[in-house]
């Protein structure tokens, strides 16, 4: 294989001299205040606190959030290319952690009061408050509408009873957007409430241990009797579910995103060692074995980025993507299993080894076709559009 074989995608129609702008300060910020330090936070299970005060003040928290709540407003892609720079630490964790703003906010942002909007949106998006999202229950995860956490009136305030589990930032997170029981059964009973940390009755359990995604804390939270103020309410009562069903979409998109880049990553960690590593007396890429699977490889990883691209573009015009962002997570998930899974293959041993990046990424990637709704879930709603 030649030296100049491009990994680097060709959907670049996508992005303008504006969008390589804040793709050159997020990889800055990445290469100063992240990469050197992202093995020992991936061992230690957290990242500094302090990182979130850092990445606020140079605009990557608040990218795509409005100006007035202290956001970096933007089209889609702006936001398309931050996570792209940021998945470039090579651990999802860090991405995971750093951004779960980015599921716990938005509804606050489309249906929260101005209040609410000052109080439980600006302090995060300068990084003085840590924000998480809490809809996984133990008795289920993709099946919201059937959630058992309950909220009661009780005054000026809500009884909150249940637990959360699989929480992304739960053990450091101040505030929790929080999808609770207030009417009946099914999907026209669910709310959505801001719950502080600090509020009597909130507990929060040990981390949990993970296969991967090591540098984001993840952990149950429990709630008995609970007593949220009514003034924390998102939205009408009951209007919960549509709430969290639009955010979905976008969090599908991001997922996708960080499946592509785990993929891509991969693809260009195995062309460098297949440059450098010999075997049987000529390097890897002397194979047309080995040049057949990068090239299989990189065809994958190319047409499903342009695919997320494409229906990230059809999102940030405001056209309804639910079959396709389900479509673009399925497809980005399965390319990235594959080349992340091919990619330890030409590593052979040393890919099983914790100090190149190809095992990481194989480990991260695994969660990407669980969270956020399961390929499953993901093939249940495509169904309903194509049958």
């Amino acid at each position: 294989m030649e030296d100049g074989f491009n990994t680097k995608s060709s959907c670049q129609e996508y992005f303008s001299k504006a969008h390589d702008r804040v793709r050159k300060a997020v990889r800055e910020f990445i290469n100063k205040e992240v990469t050197p330090f992202i093995d020992e936070w991936e061992e230690a299970g957290e990242f500094p606190l302090g990182l979130y005060k850092k990445a606020g003040e140079v605009g990557i928290l608040g990218m795509g959030f409005p100006e007035e709540l202290g956001g970096t407003p933007g089209d889609i892609f702006f936001q398309v290319a931050t996570t792209e720079e940021l998945m470039r630490s090579g651990s999802g964790g860090f991405v995971s952690g750093l951004g779960s703003l980015n599921i716990a906010l938005p509804p606050i942002v489309l249906f929260g009061t101005q209040d609410q909007k000052q109080r439980f949106v600006a302090p995060v998006l300068a990084g003085e408050k840590i924000a998480a999202l809490g809809i996984t229950e133990p008795s289920g995860g993709s099946d919201v509408a059937n959630l058992k956490t309950t909220a009661e009136r009780d005054g000026d305030f809500y009884l909150v009873n249940g637990s959360k589990t699989f929480i992304t930032s739960a053990v450091r997170a101040d505030q929790l957007t929080c999808a609770v029981r207030t009417g009946p059964a099914g999907a026209h009973g669910i709310s959505l409430l801001v719950i502080e940390r600090g509020t009597p009755g909130y507990s929060v359990s040990a981390k949990l241990k993970k296969t991967g995604w090591w540098a984001s804390d993840t952990a149950e939270i429990f709630f008995d009797n609970c007593r949220v103020p009514r003034e924390n309410l998102i939205g009408d009562e009951n209007q919960g579910f549509f709430a969290i069903m639009a955010n979905f979409q976008k969090e599908r998109l991001a997922i996708s995103i960080m499946a592509n880049m785990t993929a891509r990553m991969a693809l260009e960690e195995s062309v460098k060692y297949a440059k450098k590593r010999q075997a049987f007396g000529k390097k890897l890429n002397g194979f047309q074995v080995t040049r057949h699977k990068l090239v299989d490889m990189a065809t994958l990883v190319e047409a499903s980025t342009e695919f997320t691209y494409r229906v990230a573009a059809k999102i940030g015009a405001g056209l309804d993507q639910l079959k396709e962002v389900s479509m673009a997570k399925n497809f980005a998930c399965s390319v990235s299993d594959k080349v992340t899974y091919d990619a330890v293959q030409i590593f052979g041993g040393y890919g099983f080894m914790r100090e190149y990046l190809v095992e990481r990424l194989y480990r991260d990637n695994r969660i990407l076709s669980i969270g956020g709704g399961t390929t499953e879930i993901m093939k249940e709603i495509i169904s309903g559009f194509v049958m």
